[in-house]
């Protein structure tokens, strides 16, 4: 067991197609146990600029910070990390890039049989999730209303934020945390394991979709507060 300073700060990170308002559960929880949080609404049109608009957030904050991302915000997190407020990582179903790596090379070579996201593009490249197929593949473990609004307030997801390079993952530095969801079909839960082994994560798994965070808050919010103690196993 190893210690790092408490932190009762925690900054969100939403991953793509979707914004922050998924935290609110998570974010209530945590208010209650008497934490800060904020939420970043990144606008994930690139990794550079995701990463910027983080450590706005993270330069807000008075103390050490549990930085948390879900999916996509994992890449953010892996390099907005180094911010000398963030005391801890968490990724939440997320993508955690090796230096050079991007989204992009993390799912170009899916395992045989794994689900294919039913991503759709614009004429000028931003993606989406198909509406009509947006609950089974993101949100199968929500209420069917939840799910529709999720798929009709999309944002789109910006070319230049899933081929954006992480040039120093924090998580080599810095203590990880992982929640893998166990049903999720959008990140294969066995490349959500194989990426929380090679960045040394404490790991968590729970029965969830890949809007676990949404689904299993309490879930989240108990990771998250284990990796603001200060102690990992």
């Amino acid at each position: 067991m190893s210690t790092t300073p408490q932190a009762r700060n925690v900054v969100l990170v939403h991953g793509g197609f979707v914004d922050g308002s998924g935290w609110r559960g998570v974010y209530d929880l945590l208010r209650a146990d008497g934490y800060r949080v904020s939420v970043v609404q990144n606008p994930t049109l690139s990794l550079a600029g995701d990463v910027a608009a983080t450590r706005l957030v993270l330069d807000a904050q008075d103390g050490p910070t549990v930085l948390v991302g879900h999916s996509y915000g994992g890449a953010v997190i892996s390099e907005a990390g180094n911010h000398d407020n963030v005391s801890a990582l968490v990724y939440i179903a997320a993508f955690a890039p090796d230096k050079d790596e991007s989204v992009n090379t993390l799912i170009s070579d899916p395992p045989p049989g794994a689900p294919v996201p039913p991503i759709v593009a614009t004429p000028d490249g931003y993606l989406f999730l198909d509406r009509e197929k947006f609950a089974g593949a993101f949100a199968a473990d929500l209420p069917a209303d939840d799910a529709r609004f999720l798929a009709d307030s999309q944002v789109p997801w910006g070319p230049d934020a899933l081929a954006g390079t992480v040039v120093r993952p924090a998580w080599r530095e810095k203590p990880s945390f992982y929640l893998v969801a166990g049903d999720d079909r959008m990140i294969p839960p066995p490349a959500q394991r194989a990426m929380a082994e090679r960045a040394g994560a404490t790991v968590a798994e729970t029965a969830a979709s890949h809007s676990v965070y949404v689904s299993k808050p309490a879930d989240v919010a108990a990771l998250i507060t284990k990796a603001a103690s200060g102690t990992t196993s």
